[in-house]
């Protein structure tokens, strides 16, 4: 794990799903989606990322963004969460409705919720254990999510983020930004049926996320404690986790 600089939070892709309900029309092909834009190696991160987030010591995990339910999956899958309680959560209910479907052999385990990671008026404070994120803070204001995160934890309560980074190397970030700005349009196209949001979106995000060092001072910023990141695929992404303290900074 490495650690640490600084940019000031906002919506990295400019999405408003208020605005633009593109999730519910990219629904039953968001899978399809990120094998086509990451060449299938979103399964890699999405298994790592699982790995973390089930060695951590939680009995209820609040997952923001849960999308098609594919890492809770994962999670549960993993013997050591057997008992344990997932809150799978996501602002579309057509991605939480496919969730539940995928999600329908651990129904025992898992809670659905339609939640707004800016704003979860319904989850008490200090109410998880653990809170978990992956791929969802490009396309939110990452200053709402993270304060809205640090609340609903316990104090001592586990954060863990996977995001979109970068490559240390400048050529090889520069090559990768050139093969999303000229293959994505033409990907994303051909695999929505010609829905030029949903790559659109995410080509945003991905160029104007921060790099992990960066993103962990904004975690810092907003009160977390212990954050530290490692990057996966030469810093594509990378997964961060921090915690809440178990007492407020003086």
């Amino acid at each position: 794990m490495e650690r640490k600089q600084s940019t000031p939070a906002h919506n990295a892709a400019e999405f408003q799903w208020q605005e633009d309900d593109v999730f519910a029309r990219i629904a039953s092909r968001y899978d399809l989606l990120c094998d086509v834009f990451s060449l299938g190696i979103h399964r890699l991160w999405k298994r790592e990322v699982a790995r973390v987030i089930a060695a951590e010591p939680w009995q209820t995990l609040l997952d923001g963004a849960s999308g098609t339910g594919d890492i809770i999956l994962r999670v549960l899958r993993r013997e050591r969460t057997q008992g344990r309680t997932v809150i799978a959560s996501d602002v579309s209910t057509a991605m939480l409705a496919i969730a539940e479907r995928r999600l329908a052999g651990h129904r025992s385990q898992v809670q659905f919720r339609t939640l707004d990671m800016e704003a979860m008026p319904s989850v008490p404070d200090a109410s998880v254990d653990a809170y978990s994120i992956s791929l969802g803070l490009k396309i939110c204001d990452r200053g709402l999510a993270l304060r809205e995160a640090l609340r609903v934890l316990r104090p001592g309560g586990r954060l863990v983020v996977l995001e979109a980074s970068n490559i240390r190397w400048h050529a090889a970030q520069q090559a990768y930004l050139l093969y999303m700005s000229l293959c994505m349009p033409l990907l994303g196209w051909l695999a929505t049926g010609g829905d030029a949001s949903a790559y659109r979106y995410l080509l945003r995000g991905i160029k104007d996320f921060p790099a992990a060092p960066a993103l962990c001072n904004e975690l810092e910023q907003a009160g977390f404690a212990d954050v530290s990141f490692k990057r996966l695929s030469l810093g594509i992404v990378a997964i961060h986790t921090a915690r809440k303290p178990v007492r407020p900074a003086p």
